[in-house]
């Protein structure tokens, strides 16, 4: 295989990956495109039903019936245990996808108190990030050009639910993606990391709204597959050929937006993401 970068190295073996969000849409097509690869996969999915047809699905398309794990993003406690079943099942974690991500049409507060997109789309995987650094080899979370909707404020996690608007509560949650990667790969340097934007893919978000469903019958989309290729990507790739850090699109590196690339503003929110979740900064 061959990659904008350059020939893409074989680094699968049997590596273990851990895909959230692996129910449908770009993590389940990465889940089966890795898993074809010779990779054991572990899918993470909030719905029971739909995770367990996404492991059929891989097992049918593969041969390998991968590891299911149930969580909820929108419950901190989930995603503790989560971690926790996640140690206690695995010594290493070759690559952790976080993927898991949602548009949260109406205003939602968690039972943790933070607004639900903030929560789910980056204080979750911040938090099961955190609790399993030390068993990671390289992550790669799932970000969006929708950053440039954001309007992040680290000292108010919970600033969207004054005026509330979908897609800028979304940015917001992307542009802490973009942020939330860039710091861990200072702050962890033997764990590789990056971020990466999927193009706008036909998935389930939005199925609630008629004007999102709308939105994406207009918009020029590609297949949960193509989005999933620079996902598939940047897990096999070789770091040497990579920016730690970085953000892509479409296996190249791109310059997100300043707000999304301030390394001040990424402490900040590091250290007020660790504090929300109540774990060291």
């Amino acid at each position: 295989m061959t990659g904008v970068n350059g020939p893409v190295e074989d680094l699968t073996g049997r590596r273990t990956v851990v895909v959230t969000g692996a129910s449908s849409g770009i993590g389940l097509a990465a889940a089966v495109d890795l898993s074809r690869r010779g990779d054991r996969v572990v899918l993470v999915g909030r719905d029971p039903a739909r995770l367990q047809s996404a492991g059929d699905r891989v097992r049918e398309t593969c041969g390998d019936r991968p590891e299911l794990f149930r969580a909820d993003f929108a419950v901190l406690d989930d995603v503790r245990r989560l971690a926790g079943r996640l140690r206690e099942s695995y010594d290493r974690i070759d690559v952790l996808a976080n993927n898991a991500g949602a548009i949260v049409l109406q205003p939602a507060t968690t039972v943790d108190g933070f607004e639900l997109s903030m929560q789910a789309n980056h204080l979750a995987p911040f938090l099961l990030s955190n609790l399993l650094a030390d068993r990671i080899g390289r992550m790669v979370v799932t970000a969006s050009g929708a950053h440039r909707s954001g309007a992040l404020d680290p000292d108010d996690l919970n600033a969207a639910l004054r005026r509330y608007r979908p897609m800028q509560a979304y940015g917001t949650s992307k542009q802490a993606n973009i942020l939330f990667t860039a710091e861990a790969a200072r702050r962890w340097p033997d764990v590789p990391a990056y971020s990466f934007h999927p193009g706008v893919v036909r998935t389930r978000f939005g199925n609630e709204s008629r004007l999102v469903a709308l939105g994406m019958r207009l918009l020029p989309f590609r297949s949960p597959e193509k989005g999933a290729e620079t996902l598939v990507w940047l897990a096999n790739q070789d770091p040497s050929r990579l920016v730690d850090g970085g953000y892509y699109h479409d296996r190249r590196p791109r310059r997100p937006l300043a707000k999304a690339a301030d390394p001040r503003l990424a402490a900040r929110l590091w250290t007020a993401s660790a504090k929300a979740v109540g774990i060291a900064g």
